[in-house]
């Protein structure tokens, strides 16, 4: 019934007693993106917190892959720890409506876990279809007459908002922007990854308000808190020097001996401008640019790296695994993540700015765009969108700095990063959902 491709934990044989549990309706691993990353970290950071059955309910790998999803190395995907249960559905149903048997699929399971009698807080990263689908599946189980013990929260990461409310919104497909709003609102807890998406949101709904007469936008504004992205703190901060220094030596790179970019290779990320800034700083006369990550734009920007007159220089790697990550952002003399919004993306936070910031090693820079202003603080060097030549000139800035300077500005930027463990993340979470339930 269920793909257990990349599922670590199976259901035990023998029946056992689940007093709590946490489902978590996500895209999930082995996809590059930041709530993948987030939906692990909290599954697992729930052991520590009492539940003592979670499961992640996503998708089945070849229907990612056919989505043509940017995935992870899949033979070097981390295993979740001990505890976690990766559910991928199977279809259901006549082969004629693809999309809609997958979504039945995955509503009918969560149906049958939300009416077994067992508590279960119901997390969703990303509004549709996952939101949407828990929506759905609450309103059925609780029309079943079975018992049902289910608290829902909803998580939008906002390209959930530009790809989906604000394209309904723009194209006047009112029903499309009130089926999102509605299952979002239907939770019992709304959160919002940044201040920033949290206004998206609100921006949205007024656009279907002033249009159509509704509400949506006062009761987001209310409803609606803020949740920033759940990291795994440890995984950085418990990093081993030598491990560092062998995992460099593998890709053939030297500590502090290069400039690094590690992200999804999507046009909003700005890797083309930070191909051409580089080239215009004095970077590649002593350090290379590692371009790391795979996507959409991955062999446009091969090409585009290729034409530029430090093609020798530029190395792309896209097999990087979970574990070598920490190292290769602690070994990186700089890092740049120069996004740049896009109307199909714009960066709502920057989950991989904070791991770097996490991992140590030279400066962050970025552009004041999105959410990226929430997840650096003050702890970045901060250039305009779509300027390379702004970024040639933080990369000499970067390269520059002493090393006294520079383990200042790390202990500032790792100090920052702190507030985004994901045990506080998740804390804070179950703290809004105890909230909901009655003393006594």
């Amino acid at each position: 019934m269920t793909d257990t491709t990349l599922r670590t934990t199976e259901d035990a044989a023998a029946p056992r007693r689940v007093d709590r549990r946490l489902v978590i309706v996500v895209r999930a691993d082995p996809v590059i993106c930041g709530h993948s990353g987030e939906a692990r970290n909290l599954a697992e950071a729930a052991l520590d917190r009492g539940f003592d059955e979670v499961r992640i309910v996503t998708w089945p790998i070849d229907r990612l892959q056919a989505a043509g999803l940017p995935l992870k190395p899949l033979d070097r995907v981390l295993p979740y720890r001990d505890g976690v249960v990766v559910e991928r559905p199977d279809p259901v149903g006549d082969y004629k409506v693809p999309d809609g048997r997958y979504v039945a699929g995955l509503i009918g399971r969560l149906v049958e876990l939300f009416t077994d009698g067992v508590p279960t807080v119901a997390l969703s990263l990303y509004l549709s279809p996952h939101a949407t689908a828990v929506a759905d599946a609450v309103h059925v189980a609780r029309r079943t007459g079975l018992p049902v013990q289910v608290t829902t929260v909803a998580e939008a990461v906002g390209s959930d908002v530009t790809n989906v409310v604000r394209a309904a919104v723009e194209a006047d497909r009112f029903g499309a922007a009130a089926h999102v709003l509605t299952s979002y609102l239907a939770h019992d807890v709304c959160l919002a990854v940044s201040e920033y998406t949290r206004d998206l949101i609100v921006s949205e709904a007024e656009a279907v308000d002033a249009k159509h007469g509704t509400t949506f936008a006062a009761q987001c504004r209310e409803r609606v808190r803020i949740s920033y992205p759940a990291v795994d703190v440890q995984q950085y901060l418990s990093r081993d020097d030598a491990e560092t220094d062998a995992a460099l030596a593998a890709r053939g790179l030297d500590r502090d001996g290069y400039v690094l970019y590690l992200s999804r290779l999507a046009a909003a990320k700005g890797v083309d401008d930070l191909i051409d800034g580089y080239a215009a700083s004095s970077a590649p006369g002593t350090h290379r640019l590692v371009i790391a990550g795979n996507g959409p734009e991955a062999a446009v920007l091969r090409a585009h790296a290729a034409a530029s007159p430090v093609a020798d220089r530029v190395l792309f790697l896209d097999d990087v695994s979970d574990d070598e990550k920490p190292h290769l952002m602690a070994g990186a003399a700089a890092y740049v993540l120069p996004s740049k919004p896009r109307p199909e993306f714009v960066e709502t936070f920057g989950i991989a700015l904070v791991e770097k910031m996490l991992s140590g090693g030279g400066p962050v820079i970025t552009t004041d765009t999105g959410g990226i202003p929430e997840a650096v603080g003050d702890t970045a060097l901060i250039v305009p969108v779509e300027d390379p030549a702004a970024i040639a000139a933080a990369l000499d800035r970067a390269l520059g700095v002493s090393a006294e300077e520079r383990e200042a500005w790390a202990g500032r930027s790792r100090e920052f990063a702190l507030q985004f463990d994901r045990a506080v993340v998740l804390d804070k979470i179950l703290e809004a959902v105890d909230a909901l339930t009655p003393a006594g």
